[in-house]
């Protein structure tokens, strides 16, 4: 699908992408690079991460990659002391990496709660607290006025409750709260916008595939109210926050599901609802005067 915006939009801003190799992070990284920004990626597949880059290149992007885990502060620092390096500066910091798996809470182990939590937040709170120095207004590379952006990926598994994961719900709902308190503190303190998004059900990713097996995927697919997004639809998102459009939009995390996660299922048919209306309507239309509706 063609993008709606300006193919120069990034025009000499430099972008660092954690799990930039594959899947949402790498169609990120894509569509950043496609709309004029140099990019660096971070993962933990040397393989994965060297192919992303080869791809990149292919599409005329500068990209670099960086073998790294966002649990280890030292890979954090490397990470981005070398996108630096190689750049000149950092203007973007999308926090991609994730992990997660389907298990249900009497069956998890702490240490299996403690994997998901250490790479979803921890991890997110790493990269950011490392970035900062390069992100903050007048730093290394940075205009004295304006500091960079941050963009966080959550999900909507927290804002109901989800069945079988428990780990990644806390995990990213500690996300969301860092964004927003990132936003409060370095807003102010640092001119750096700091933004969420939410993706919610993407059918082109492996994630997909790996938290419910394909039978189920398509009987959702056959439900005609069921929609499965794209990755794109996430990158047009991250391209929004981080370019000028997305200039006076701070501590928000941008849901892009289709507005799957605020439905429920319905208690009656339409039908029934307008039988059950048209009673009660018919009911106050014949009450006698002064006799209480609840007496009829």
């Amino acid at each position: 699908m063609e993008s709606p915006f300006k193919a120069e939009i990034l025009k000499g801003k430099v972008a660092l992408v954690t799990g930039g190799g594959s899947g949402i992070g790498y169609e990120i990284s894509l569509q950043l690079g496609k709309h004029g920004a140099s990019v660096a990626i971070m993962g933990r597949r040397k393989y994965v991460v060297h192919s992303a880059v080869d791809a990149l290149r292919s599409h005329g992007i500068p990209a670099i990659g960086i073998e790294g885990d966002v649990r280890k502060e030292d890979d954090a620092a490397r990470t981005v002391e070398s996108t630096f390096q190689h750049f000149g500066r950092l203007d973007i910091l999308v926090n991609a990496a994730a992990g997660n798996f389907l298990a249900a809470a009497e069956d998890l182990s702490p240490n299996g709660f403690r994997t998901v939590i250490n790479i979803d937040t921890v991890g997110t709170f790493i990269m950011c607290h490392e970035a900062l120095k390069y992100l903050k207004k007048g730093g290394p590379g940075k205009d004295p006025s304006i500091g960079g952006t941050i963009i966080n990926i959550s999900a909507v598994i927290q804002y109901p409750a989800t069945w079988n994961q428990i780990h990644a719900s806390a995990a990213k709902a500690g996300v969301d709260s860092m964004t927003r308190s990132l936003a409060l503190e370095w807003g102010e303190d640092h001119g750096i916008l700091v933004n969420g998004i939410a993706p919610g059900a993407i059918g082109d990713t492996t994630g997909g595939t790996k938290l419910a097996p394909r039978e189920i995927l398509n009987q959702l697919k056959q439900k005609p109210l069921y929609k499965f997004g794209e990755k794109w639809d996430v990158a047009m998102a991250a391209l929004y926050l981080a370019s000028d459009a997305g200039k006076f939009v701070n501590g928000t995390v941008l849901v892009v599901d289709g507005g799957q996660w605020l439905s429920k299922p319905r208690l009656m048919s339409r039908e029934d609802v307008k039988k059950l209306s048209r009673r009660e309507e018919t009911r106050s239309r014949v009450a006698p005067a002064g006799l209480p509706k609840s007496k009829l």
